[in-house]
């Protein structure tokens, strides 16, 4: 969440700058691979998330929503959309986690309001 805050504020943040902090933040070999998929996947899916985001974001753009909440819904909707081996309920917690953490008084609520929505409306089909 913090590159991809840091890439929205900053969009020419060179590749190489993210690939450093994953590789100083993150000593897992596993960590870092899911959060290179992540970020790879938010950045290769974004204009796809942003719609989605907006299209159950009633009377809310996504200028206008600061940017930790914005990008912690780009991740967890990408998770949602994309990500078959993670279950939406995880992804919203996580979301959820993340804007108690660091987003604003009532972050928490907006985060868990609009990925409820997008489960609801958008969500892949459940594995037979």
């Amino acid at each position: 969440m913090q590159l991809l805050y840091q890439t929205d504020r900053n969009p020419e943040s060179p590749v190489e700058r993210i690939d450093q902090f994953v590789r100083e933040r993150l000593r897992d070999d596993a960590v870092r691979q899911f959060a290179n998929e992540l970020i790879a996947g938010v950045q290769q899916h974004r204009e796809q998330l942003d719609e989605t985001i907006e299209s159950v974001a009633e009377n809310w753009s996504l200028h206008r929503m600061t940017p930790v909440d914005r990008n912690i819904l780009r991740v967890a909707t990408f998770e949602i959309l994309h990500r078959p081996d993670t279950p939406p309920k995880v992804a919203i917690d996580e979301a959820v986690e993340l804007a108690k953490r660091f987003g604003a008084e009532d972050s928490q609520r907006f985060v868990n309001g609009l990925l409820d929505r997008i489960v609801t409306k958008h969500a892949r089909p459940a594995a037979e």
